[in-house]
């Protein structure tokens, strides 16, 4: 078992003294003092706070970074805040998105009529492909 350290005394001997707010508590054997043990929060990969972020400058919408990643859409904002990611501006045009396997990507853009005009980005999405193509207002293609 890993015995913990006192963050007063930095001794290693303590006992258990009950429970506190659902965390064990102990007291150091040496100087007597009272703490808890540090939570442990569950940590995120930054390949999604990367990929969320990215999605986010896109313009994609945290609800929709939100099916797209598995990731809680709560969780996207925190990490605009917290990188102070400035908010894209507003335009009249609106990403349209769709998750494509390799193949289903291939076959886009063997299709003339997806290559004509600009507005696509793709991204990997883990073991698929986010494909986002920017439409006009009157659903022209920018």
């Amino acid at each position: 078992m890993n015995q913990p350290v006192c963050p007063k005394c930095q001794h290693k001997d303590a006992t258990k003294s009950g429970i506190i707010a659902g965390r064990q508590r102990y007291r150091c054997k040496n100087c007597g003092y009272h703490f808890t043990v540090a939570k442990i929060g569950r940590e995120v990969n930054t390949y999604y706070v990367v990929k969320a972020l990215q999605l986010y400058l896109e313009g994609v919408s945290y609800r929709e970074i939100e099916r797209l990643l598995g990731v809680s859409h709560v969780s996207v904002m925190n990490w605009v805040k917290k990188y102070a990611v400035q908010a894209p501006r507003q335009t009249e045009t609106r990403p349209s998105s769709q998750v494509l396997t390799l193949p289903e990507l291939q076959a886009y853009f063997q299709q003339p009529e997806n290559l004509v005009g600009g507005g696509t980005v793709v991204t990997e999405a883990g073991d698929k492909f986010l494909l986002m193509r920017w439409e006009g207002p009157a659903g022209k293609k920018s």
